[in-house]
């Protein structure tokens, strides 16, 4: 494969602040530049890992942002998927999602992978992805499909 991830995704929001807080306190993501873009806003570009950062705007008079619609009519940008690093680090981030109110906790097993989906505090759907140490080689599960181990 040519390809290892994905590098960035670029996302319109109205409060960097706000923005940058959740995913710094719940996903331990990074500033690491701010741009100034004269009277147009600002570009905030956050890690979220070794070869991944969201590439946050701030346009003023754009409210692109607060138009959310359901699954799979939101324009090109639908959500946003990342990679925990570890079975560890996707119960403590679904721990820290829970905490906030950002996520119901349910878990799909996938097969290959467990998720869970979060909304940001933009309204951005997003979801949270691990492999998944109970999958069974050959097997891929339907959305819906609840991951054994999350179940109580």
């Amino acid at each position: 494969m040519l390809l290892d991830g994905f590098n960035h995704v670029a996302i319109l929001t109205g409060d960097t602040a706000r923005f940058v807080a959740f995913y710094r306190e719940v996903f331990e993501a990074e500033v690491y530049a701010e741009v100034e873009m004269g009277d147009e806003g600002r570009l905030t570009l956050l890690r979220v890992g070794d070869l991944a950062e969201i590439n946050l705007f701030e346009v003023r008079g754009n409210d692109e942002h607060t138009r959310q619609t359901p699954m799979f009519a939101r324009g090109r940008l639908d959500h946003l998927a990342l990679q925990a690093a570890s079975l560890d680090a996707f119960e403590e981030i679904r721990r820290r999602l829970i905490a906030r109110g950002a996520s119901d906790a349910f878990v799909t097993d996938f097969g290959p992978i467990l998720s869970l989906f979060f909304r940001d505090p933009d309204g951005l759907e997003g979801e949270v992805c691990v492999a998944n140490p109970d999958a069974v080689p050959g097997v891929v599960n339907p959305p819906g499909t609840p991951a054994a181990r999350f179940v109580s």
